[in-house]
């Protein structure tokens, strides 16, 4: 087997599923630990492991103090990993296609209430970065998109017109979600000030490629404190929001996981843990910043 073999996957991963950088750099941590772990054993071949094997490596990262949500994940990129080897004939079947992690608790999303994401979207918009800021607090707040969607954004993507964004998310799967009167507004608000190409990002970074996640994390967790919120913000709690008030005013569950980009409708159901009260009909009617004027 070839030492390139986890490379060659990653690879795959990242060029034709499009996983975010966040996702293979744990399928890359999972894997060196699987491969460390299998050279004690003077074990190279990745041909020759044996189901045995990945059921021993679970349990020894078990008694480590790996937590059941990362010996689930551990499992999944193995199970990747030695499915795409089979796939392409460089092993005789996936030895790890049955074994399952323990079961973790569920863990219910946090989430900003409608005001307190009131007060954390209305930031100042007398400058440019502050501009800059609330077209991208509105548009994740709105659209209830993730981190990496809003990162890759491009101009192109977006039609204010018609109030809908045309993302790619995970297993590059598209899909077209509605953008919020607020949103709109302070979008073509920056997009005044910054004046960019028709293909630009729409959130550049300094060297004018699209901004970094960790930029996006840095600047929401300062934006959150001079807004008077002292609660741990981050990108995917706006999401988390999103999907939460929609809920409560909609009940359709359905058409959140449609919004959201979810492949099982399981994922979604997490958000039922509140007391909740057809796609664009119910976003329009729902949600608390797409309202038109009276």
């Amino acid at each position: 087997m070839a030492a390139s073999a986890p490379d060659d996957y990653l690879r795959y991963l990242e060029v034709e599923r499009r996983y975010s950088s966040h996702t293979l750099s744990n399928y890359r941590r999972d894997i060196t630990a699987f491969v460390e772990w299998l050279g004690r054993d003077n074990i190279v071949d990745l041909a020759k492991v044996r189901t045995d094997d990945v059921r021993r490596f679970i349990a020894a990262e078990h008694r480590r103090g790996l937590g059941p949500r990362s010996l689930q994940r551990r499992l999944s990129a193995l199970r990747g990993l030695l499915g795409f080897l089979a796939d392409r004939g460089q092993a005789p079947g996936n030895v790890a296609r049955g074994l399952r992690g323990p079961k973790a608790g569920r863990k219910l999303p946090q989430t900003l209430d409608a005001d307190e994401m009131a007060r954390l979207v209305e930031v100042p918009t007398d400058t440019v970065l502050g501009q800059r800021d609330r077209a991208m607090l509105e548009l994740l707040y709105s659209s209830g998109l993730r981190l990496a969607e809003l990162c890759g954004l491009r101009w192109t993507e977006l039609d204010l017109a018609d109030g809908v964004v045309r993302v790619t998310g995970k297993g590059s799967k598209t899909r077209v979600v509605p953008v919020g009167r607020q949103a709109r507004e302070a979008l073509a608000e920056w997009r005044r000030a910054s004046s960019p190409e028709n293909d630009a990002p729409v959130f550049p970074g300094r060297s004018g490629a699209p901004i970094g996640p960790r930029a996006v994390q840095l600047r929401l967790r300062q934006l959150a404190q001079q807004q008077g919120l002292w609660k741990r913000v981050y990108p995917h709690l706006l999401r988390h929001s999103f999907a939460s008030h929609l809920l409560e005013s909609s009940g359709d569950l359905r058409s959140v996981q449609e919004l959201l980009g979810h492949a099982d409708i399981a994922t979604t159901q997490v958000y039922t843990h509140l007391d909740f009260q057809h796609l664009a009909k119910v976003y329009d009617a729902a949600h608390p910043r797409a309202k038109r004027k009276s």
